[in-house]
Protein backbone atom coordinates (compact mmCIF):
# COMPACT_ATOMS: atom_id res chain seq x y z
CA UNK A 1 0.00 0.00 0.00
CA UNK A 2 3.03 2.49 0.64
CA UNK A 3 4.42 1.98 -2.70
CA UNK A 4 0.79 2.07 -4.32
CA UNK A 5 0.66 5.64 -2.19
CA UNK A 6 4.18 6.66 -3.49
CA UNK A 7 3.76 6.69 -6.83
CA UNK A 8 -0.07 8.41 -6.51
CA UNK A 9 1.71 10.72 -5.14
CA UNK A 10 4.62 11.02 -7.35
CA UNK A 11 1.80 10.72 -10.39
CA UNK A 12 -0.01 13.51 -8.97
CA UNK A 13 3.44 15.69 -8.41
CA UNK A 14 3.69 14.73 -12.51
CA UNK A 15 0.54 16.45 -13.19
CA UNK A 16 1.22 19.65 -11.69
CA UNK A 17 4.68 20.08 -12.72
CA UNK A 18 3.31 19.88 -16.59
CA UNK A 19 1.69 23.18 -16.71
CA UNK A 20 4.98 24.60 -15.24
CA UNK A 21 6.86 22.88 -17.43
CA UNK A 22 4.42 24.01 -21.05
CA UNK A 23 4.63 27.69 -19.48
CA UNK A 24 8.74 27.83 -19.27
CA UNK A 25 8.82 26.16 -22.37
CA UNK A 26 6.74 29.48 -23.88
CA UNK A 27 8.63 31.76 -21.81
CA UNK A 28 12.04 30.08 -23.64
CA UNK A 29 10.69 30.64 -26.92
CA UNK A 30 9.56 34.27 -26.04
CA UNK A 31 12.80 34.86 -25.26
CA UNK A 32 14.47 33.67 -28.55
CA UNK A 33 12.15 35.18 -30.38
CA UNK A 34 12.97 38.49 -28.34
CA UNK A 35 16.35 37.99 -28.90
CA UNK A 36 16.18 38.15 -32.52
CA UNK A 37 13.78 40.68 -32.45
CA UNK A 38 16.73 43.02 -30.87
CA UNK A 39 19.52 42.63 -33.56
CA UNK A 40 20.38 45.77 -35.21
CA UNK A 41 23.34 46.73 -37.49
CA UNK A 42 26.93 46.40 -37.75
CA UNK A 43 25.92 43.20 -36.14
CA UNK A 44 24.51 44.12 -33.09
CA UNK A 45 22.91 41.30 -31.00
CA UNK A 46 24.20 38.61 -33.78
CA UNK A 47 25.40 36.50 -30.97
CA UNK A 48 22.49 36.15 -29.42
CA UNK A 49 20.03 35.93 -32.35
CA UNK A 50 22.49 33.26 -33.78
CA UNK A 51 22.00 31.37 -30.40
CA UNK A 52 18.21 31.95 -30.87
CA UNK A 53 18.05 30.60 -34.11
CA UNK A 54 19.43 27.53 -33.02
CA UNK A 55 16.95 26.38 -29.94
CA UNK A 56 14.24 27.80 -32.28
CA UNK A 57 15.28 25.50 -34.92
CA UNK A 58 15.00 22.41 -32.33
CA UNK A 59 11.37 23.13 -30.85
CA UNK A 60 8.29 22.15 -31.03
CA UNK A 61 5.49 22.34 -33.63
CA UNK A 62 3.76 24.88 -31.38
CA UNK A 63 7.14 27.34 -31.86
CA UNK A 64 6.02 28.15 -35.47
CA UNK A 65 2.77 30.69 -35.18
CA UNK A 66 4.92 32.41 -32.46
CA UNK A 67 7.99 32.42 -34.36
CA UNK A 68 5.84 34.28 -37.60
CA UNK A 69 3.91 36.37 -35.07
CA UNK A 70 7.07 37.62 -34.21
CA UNK A 71 7.51 38.82 -37.51
CA UNK A 72 5.31 42.00 -36.79
CA UNK A 73 6.87 44.88 -36.58
CA UNK A 74 10.65 43.51 -36.47
CA UNK A 75 13.28 45.57 -38.61
CA UNK A 76 14.54 43.96 -41.81
CA UNK A 77 17.60 41.78 -40.25
CA UNK A 78 15.27 40.47 -37.29
CA UNK A 79 13.06 39.29 -40.23
CA UNK A 80 15.54 37.23 -41.85
CA UNK A 81 16.54 35.76 -38.94
CA UNK A 82 12.83 34.76 -37.84
CA UNK A 83 12.59 33.13 -41.39
CA UNK A 84 15.35 31.12 -41.23
CA UNK A 85 14.20 30.22 -37.57
CA UNK A 86 10.58 29.00 -38.98
CA UNK A 87 12.30 27.44 -42.28
CA UNK A 88 14.31 25.36 -40.12
CA UNK A 89 12.07 24.17 -37.25
CA UNK A 90 9.23 23.18 -40.17
CA UNK A 91 11.81 21.54 -42.37
CA UNK A 92 12.93 19.49 -39.40
CA UNK A 93 9.58 18.64 -38.25
CA UNK A 94 8.79 17.63 -42.01
CA UNK A 95 11.75 15.11 -41.84
CA UNK A 96 11.12 13.71 -38.73
CA UNK A 97 8.06 12.63 -40.19
CA UNK A 98 6.01 15.06 -38.18
CA UNK A 99 2.91 17.68 -39.56
CA UNK A 100 2.62 21.08 -40.03
CA UNK A 101 0.05 22.83 -38.35
CA UNK A 102 -2.16 23.56 -41.51
CA UNK A 103 -4.95 24.93 -39.96
CA UNK A 104 -3.49 27.43 -37.50
CA UNK A 105 -1.41 28.24 -40.66
CA UNK A 106 -4.40 28.98 -43.10
CA UNK A 107 -5.81 31.18 -40.03
CA UNK A 108 -2.36 33.38 -39.94
CA UNK A 109 -2.46 33.58 -43.49
CA UNK A 110 -6.10 34.98 -43.64
CA UNK A 111 -5.76 37.39 -41.00
CA UNK A 112 -4.76 40.50 -42.73
CA UNK A 113 -3.40 42.00 -39.04
CA UNK A 114 -0.07 39.39 -39.42
CA UNK A 115 2.77 40.90 -41.14
CA UNK A 116 2.52 40.55 -45.07
CA UNK A 117 6.13 39.29 -44.90
CA UNK A 118 5.29 36.15 -42.39
CA UNK A 119 1.98 35.69 -44.28
CA UNK A 120 3.39 34.88 -47.03
CA UNK A 121 5.95 32.26 -45.46
CA UNK A 122 3.19 30.63 -43.87
CA UNK A 123 1.56 30.69 -47.17
CA UNK A 124 4.68 29.00 -49.03
CA UNK A 125 5.33 26.50 -46.48
CA UNK A 126 1.35 25.73 -46.17
CA UNK A 127 1.36 24.34 -49.78
CA UNK A 128 4.25 22.16 -49.33
CA UNK A 129 2.32 19.99 -47.11
CA UNK A 130 -1.80 20.96 -48.59
CA UNK A 131 -1.33 22.12 -52.51
CA UNK A 132 -4.98 22.49 -52.37
CA UNK A 133 -4.52 25.90 -50.37
CA UNK A 134 -3.78 27.93 -53.82
CA UNK A 135 -6.84 27.27 -55.26
CA UNK A 136 -8.92 28.13 -51.85
CA UNK A 137 -6.55 31.52 -50.85
CA UNK A 138 -5.52 32.75 -54.02
CA UNK A 139 -8.36 34.30 -55.23
CA UNK A 140 -9.72 36.39 -52.50
CA UNK A 141 -6.33 38.27 -52.27
CA UNK A 142 -6.83 40.37 -55.51
CA UNK A 143 -6.81 43.73 -52.70
CA UNK A 144 -4.28 41.98 -50.57
CA UNK A 145 -1.84 44.02 -48.57
CA UNK A 146 1.00 41.89 -49.75
CA UNK A 147 1.58 42.68 -53.34
CA UNK A 148 2.90 38.99 -53.99
CA UNK A 149 -0.82 37.57 -52.91
CA UNK A 150 -2.10 40.17 -55.04
CA UNK A 151 0.01 38.93 -58.35
CA UNK A 152 -0.62 35.75 -57.82
CA UNK A 153 -4.20 36.98 -57.84
CA UNK A 154 -4.14 38.99 -60.98
CA UNK A 155 -2.49 36.28 -62.80
CA UNK A 156 -4.82 33.72 -62.20
CA UNK A 157 -7.44 36.24 -63.29
CA UNK A 158 -5.26 37.19 -66.62
CA UNK A 159 -5.09 33.72 -67.50
CA UNK A 160 -9.11 33.08 -66.90
CA UNK A 161 -9.52 36.21 -69.39
CA UNK A 162 -6.95 35.07 -71.89
CA UNK A 163 -9.04 32.02 -71.77
CA UNK A 164 -12.64 33.40 -72.15
CA UNK A 165 -11.05 35.00 -74.97
CA UNK A 166 -9.88 32.43 -76.83
CA UNK A 167 -13.46 30.69 -76.46
CA UNK A 168 -15.10 33.69 -77.85
CA UNK A 169 -16.39 34.96 -74.95
CA UNK A 170 -15.40 38.94 -75.15
CA UNK A 171 -17.79 40.49 -72.85
CA UNK A 172 -16.67 37.60 -69.98
CA UNK A 173 -13.06 38.25 -70.83
CA UNK A 174 -13.24 42.01 -70.34
CA UNK A 175 -15.10 41.77 -67.22
CA UNK A 176 -12.28 39.20 -65.61
CA UNK A 177 -9.52 41.95 -66.88
CA UNK A 178 -11.45 44.72 -65.42
CA UNK A 179 -11.61 42.59 -62.10
CA UNK A 180 -7.72 41.88 -62.63
CA UNK A 181 -6.89 45.72 -63.16
CA UNK A 182 -8.04 46.46 -59.95
CA UNK A 183 -5.69 44.31 -57.99
CA UNK A 184 -3.17 45.05 -60.47
CA UNK A 185 0.10 46.59 -58.53
CA UNK A 186 2.89 45.70 -60.95
CA UNK A 187 3.87 47.54 -63.98
CA UNK A 188 4.28 44.33 -66.44
CA UNK A 189 0.94 43.15 -64.96
CA UNK A 190 -0.77 46.40 -65.27
CA UNK A 191 0.35 46.58 -69.17
CA UNK A 192 -0.92 42.60 -70.15
CA UNK A 193 -4.35 44.14 -68.93
CA UNK A 194 -4.11 47.14 -70.20
CA UNK A 195 -3.63 46.28 -73.96
CA UNK A 196 -6.34 43.68 -74.59
CA UNK A 197 -8.83 46.32 -73.11
CA UNK A 198 -7.67 48.93 -75.02
CA UNK A 199 -8.48 46.42 -78.23
CA UNK A 200 -11.55 45.69 -77.03
CA UNK A 201 -12.33 49.56 -76.91
CA UNK A 202 -11.82 50.12 -73.08
CA UNK A 203 -9.38 53.10 -71.79
CA UNK A 204 -7.82 53.02 -68.99
CA UNK A 205 -6.34 55.78 -66.54
CA UNK A 206 -2.84 55.00 -65.39
CA UNK A 207 -2.58 57.97 -63.89
CA UNK A 208 -4.53 57.22 -61.45
CA UNK A 209 -4.59 53.70 -61.50
CA UNK A 210 -1.18 54.17 -60.14
CA UNK A 211 -1.69 56.58 -57.86
CA UNK A 212 0.59 59.57 -59.69
CA UNK A 213 0.98 63.44 -58.53
CA UNK A 214 0.14 65.22 -61.57
CA UNK A 215 -0.21 69.31 -60.97
CA UNK A 216 2.75 70.62 -59.35
CA UNK A 217 4.40 73.92 -58.75
CA UNK A 218 7.77 74.25 -59.35
CA UNK A 219 10.54 76.92 -59.09
CA UNK A 220 14.05 77.39 -60.46
CA UNK A 221 16.82 77.23 -61.52
CA UNK A 222 19.02 78.09 -58.66
CA UNK A 223 22.50 77.10 -58.60
CA UNK A 224 24.28 73.60 -59.14
CA UNK A 225 27.70 74.19 -60.56
CA UNK A 226 30.29 72.27 -59.01
CA UNK A 227 27.58 70.43 -57.20
CA UNK A 228 26.97 72.98 -54.69
CA UNK A 229 22.99 72.88 -54.78
CA UNK A 230 22.68 69.47 -53.28
CA UNK A 231 23.78 70.89 -50.02
CA UNK A 232 22.77 74.42 -50.59
CA UNK A 233 19.49 75.64 -48.57
CA UNK A 234 17.58 77.80 -51.08
CA UNK A 235 14.66 79.60 -49.66
CA UNK A 236 11.83 77.20 -50.56
CA UNK A 237 13.26 75.01 -48.10
CA UNK A 238 12.70 77.11 -45.23
CA UNK A 239 9.37 78.41 -46.47
CA UNK A 240 6.75 77.66 -49.04
CA UNK A 241 6.02 80.60 -50.15
CA UNK A 242 3.72 80.29 -53.42
CA UNK A 243 3.84 84.35 -54.00
CA UNK A 244 7.28 85.01 -53.02
CA UNK A 245 10.03 85.77 -55.91
CA UNK A 246 13.61 85.12 -55.72
CA UNK A 247 16.98 85.39 -56.89
CA UNK A 248 17.94 82.37 -58.56
CA UNK A 249 20.60 81.37 -60.91
CA UNK A 250 19.95 82.95 -64.14
CA UNK A 251 17.76 86.02 -62.31
CA UNK A 252 14.87 86.13 -60.35
CA UNK A 253 12.69 82.34 -60.48
CA UNK A 254 8.70 82.28 -59.47
CA UNK A 255 6.91 79.58 -59.02
CA UNK A 256 5.12 78.55 -62.13
CA UNK A 257 1.98 75.78 -62.82
CA UNK A 258 2.96 72.72 -63.94
CA UNK A 259 1.01 69.31 -65.37
CA UNK A 260 1.55 65.95 -66.61
CA UNK A 261 -0.34 63.94 -68.98
CA UNK A 262 2.34 61.14 -69.45
CA UNK A 263 0.63 57.94 -68.78
CA UNK A 264 2.97 57.74 -66.13
CA UNK A 265 3.37 60.84 -64.37
CA UNK A 266 6.79 62.07 -65.66
CA UNK A 267 7.36 65.69 -65.02
CA UNK A 268 10.24 66.92 -67.93
CA UNK A 269 12.16 69.63 -65.91
CA UNK A 270 14.15 69.71 -69.27
CA UNK A 271 10.88 70.22 -71.34
CA UNK A 272 8.99 72.11 -69.30
CA UNK A 273 11.22 74.82 -67.86
CA UNK A 274 14.45 74.29 -69.59
CA UNK A 275 17.38 71.73 -70.19
CA UNK A 276 19.47 74.50 -67.59
CA UNK A 277 22.67 72.45 -66.64
CA UNK A 278 24.51 72.61 -62.99
CA UNK A 279 20.74 73.80 -61.54
CA UNK A 280 18.10 73.18 -58.88
CA UNK A 281 14.30 73.06 -59.09
CA UNK A 282 11.95 72.39 -56.70
CA UNK A 283 8.78 71.12 -56.94
CA UNK A 284 5.86 71.35 -54.55
CA UNK A 285 2.21 69.67 -54.51
CA UNK A 286 -0.67 69.00 -51.98
CA UNK A 287 -2.16 65.84 -51.35
CA UNK A 288 -5.51 65.69 -48.84
CA UNK A 289 -5.74 62.52 -46.45
CA UNK A 290 -8.75 61.82 -45.47
CA UNK A 291 -7.33 60.47 -42.42
CA UNK A 292 -3.84 59.73 -40.27
CA UNK A 293 -2.23 57.52 -42.38
CA UNK A 294 1.13 55.99 -43.24
CA UNK A 295 1.52 55.40 -46.99
CA UNK A 296 4.37 55.16 -49.49
CA UNK A 297 5.83 57.68 -51.94
CA UNK A 298 7.21 56.05 -54.52
CA UNK A 299 9.64 57.98 -56.62
CA UNK A 300 11.35 57.95 -59.69
CA UNK A 301 14.34 60.00 -60.92
CA UNK A 302 17.71 60.00 -62.67
CA UNK A 303 18.45 63.42 -60.90
CA UNK A 304 19.76 63.94 -57.35
CA UNK A 305 16.89 64.77 -54.88
CA UNK A 306 15.45 65.54 -51.76
CA UNK A 307 11.98 64.94 -50.30
CA UNK A 308 9.96 66.61 -47.55
CA UNK A 309 6.37 66.09 -46.47
CA UNK A 310 4.73 68.76 -44.42
CA UNK A 311 8.50 70.33 -44.08
CA UNK A 312 10.06 67.27 -42.68
CA UNK A 313 13.15 66.51 -44.94
CA UNK A 314 12.31 62.34 -45.34
CA UNK A 315 14.68 61.06 -47.26
CA UNK A 316 17.76 62.47 -49.97
CA UNK A 317 20.36 60.95 -52.71
CA UNK A 318 22.94 62.53 -53.92
CA UNK A 319 23.80 61.43 -57.57
CA UNK A 320 23.35 61.32 -60.85
CA UNK A 321 22.19 59.52 -63.93
CA UNK A 322 21.76 56.16 -62.74
CA UNK A 323 18.66 55.22 -64.97
CA UNK A 324 14.73 56.01 -63.98
CA UNK A 325 12.31 53.70 -63.20
CA UNK A 326 9.22 52.90 -62.02
CA UNK A 327 8.87 52.93 -57.87
CA UNK A 328 12.74 53.19 -58.46
CA UNK A 329 12.26 54.86 -54.55
CA UNK A 330 10.24 54.12 -51.92
CA UNK A 331 9.66 56.11 -48.71
CA UNK A 332 7.55 55.74 -46.18
CA UNK A 333 5.46 59.28 -45.08
CA UNK A 334 2.84 59.36 -42.29
CA UNK A 335 0.36 62.22 -43.77
CA UNK A 336 -2.22 63.93 -41.12
CA UNK A 337 -5.79 64.17 -41.94
CA UNK A 338 -6.09 67.24 -44.45
CA UNK A 339 -3.73 68.57 -46.59
CA UNK A 340 0.10 67.59 -46.61
CA UNK A 341 3.01 69.54 -48.78
CA UNK A 342 4.82 67.43 -50.52
CA UNK A 343 8.36 69.00 -51.43
CA UNK A 344 10.76 67.93 -54.26
CA UNK A 345 14.35 69.16 -54.98
CA UNK A 346 15.85 67.81 -58.69
CA UNK A 347 19.18 68.55 -58.78
CA UNK A 348 20.84 68.15 -62.54
CA UNK A 349 24.25 68.66 -62.91
CA UNK A 350 27.10 69.76 -65.63
CA UNK A 351 27.41 66.96 -67.43
CA UNK A 352 27.32 67.03 -71.32
CA UNK A 353 26.62 63.33 -72.51
CA UNK A 354 23.43 62.96 -74.35
CA UNK A 355 22.73 59.84 -71.80
CA UNK A 356 23.06 62.74 -69.19
CA UNK A 357 20.54 65.00 -70.22
CA UNK A 358 17.44 63.74 -68.61
CA UNK A 359 16.10 65.95 -65.84
CA UNK A 360 12.99 64.69 -64.84
CA UNK A 361 10.69 62.49 -62.36
CA UNK A 362 7.66 61.05 -61.10
CA UNK A 363 5.81 60.38 -58.08
CA UNK A 364 3.20 58.42 -56.15
CA UNK A 365 1.31 57.83 -53.23
CA UNK A 366 0.23 54.08 -52.44
CA UNK A 367 -0.18 51.50 -50.02
CA UNK A 368 3.02 50.01 -48.77
CA UNK A 369 1.51 46.85 -51.05
CA UNK A 370 1.79 48.92 -54.33
CA UNK A 371 -2.06 50.09 -54.39
CA UNK A 372 -2.29 53.75 -55.49
CA UNK A 373 -3.91 56.29 -52.85
CA UNK A 374 -5.98 59.09 -53.80
CA UNK A 375 -6.07 62.82 -53.24
CA UNK A 376 -9.16 62.83 -51.07
CA UNK A 377 -10.31 66.12 -52.27
CA UNK A 378 -9.35 65.12 -56.00
CA UNK A 379 -12.66 65.15 -58.53
CA UNK A 380 -10.05 64.79 -61.30
CA UNK A 381 -9.04 61.52 -60.98
CA UNK A 382 -5.69 62.64 -62.96
CA UNK A 383 -5.20 65.59 -61.20
CA UNK A 384 -2.84 63.95 -57.88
Amino acid sequence: MRCVCETTRAFGLGLLLIPAAIGMAAETTDKAIEAIRAVGPQGAGNVAASAAVKSLSQGKVDDLVPILAGFDGANPLATNWLRAAFESLADRILKSGGELPKDQLEKFILDLNNSPEARRLAYEWLVRVDPTATDRLIPGMLQDPNAEFRRDAVARLIASAKALKDDGKDGEAVAAYKEALAGAVDDDQVKAIVEPLKAAGVEVDLQQHFGFLTIWKLIGPFDNVNLVGFEAVYPPEEKLDFAAKYEGKMGEVKWTEAATKDDYGVVDLAETLSPFKGAVVYAATEFVSDQERTVQLRLGTPNAWKLWVNGELLFARDEYHRGMQLDQYRVTANLKPGRNTILLKVCQNEQTEDWAQAWRYQLRVCTPGGAAILSADSMETTSR
